[in-house]
């Protein structure tokens, strides 16, 4: 089972080292010491609290959706030439980039600051852990 220092954990939750600390002081995320001494946190345990944690931004489409995987965000670039486009997303701190015709930028009128919402629907999804050594 993973362990992670209390900076890996603050590192994968997007906080400070304080944040995490106080979390663990106040009893909302569960440590215990390592052989050296130091605050670790169980990876099951850290990946729960995220997922309770977490709060996406609410989808203004109002569109029901099989597609589970949506990213609310602002459109922070469009690169266009007469048939292709290539529209780049900030999804809180998820960059998305998707490649479509110049006809459907023009008609859902992305331009940068446009919101807007990133839907993947894909059986193909690449699941990579870290390297050894």
């Amino acid at each position: 089972m993973p362990h992670y220092r209390i900076s890996e954990a603050a590192g994968l939750l997007g906080v400070s080292d304080d944040t995490v600390r106080r979390w663990i002081e106040g009893g909302h995320l569960p440590s215990e010491r390592d052989a050296a001494g130091r605050r670790i946190v169980d990876g099951a345990a850290l990946a729960e609290f995220a997922r309770a944690q977490a709060r996406s931004t609410p989808d203004p489409s109002g569109i029901g959706r099989s597609a589970r995987n949506k990213l609310v965000g602002l459109v922070t670039e469009v690169i266009s030439d007469r048939v292709m486009s290539q529209v780049e997303m900030q999804c809180g701190p998820h960059r998305i980039v998707s490649l479509m015709s110049t006809e459907a930028v023009r008609e859902l009128g992305l331009e940068p600051g446009a919101l807007a919402v990133a839907v993947v629907k894909s059986t193909n999804v690449v699941v990579e852990t870290p390297g050894e050594g």
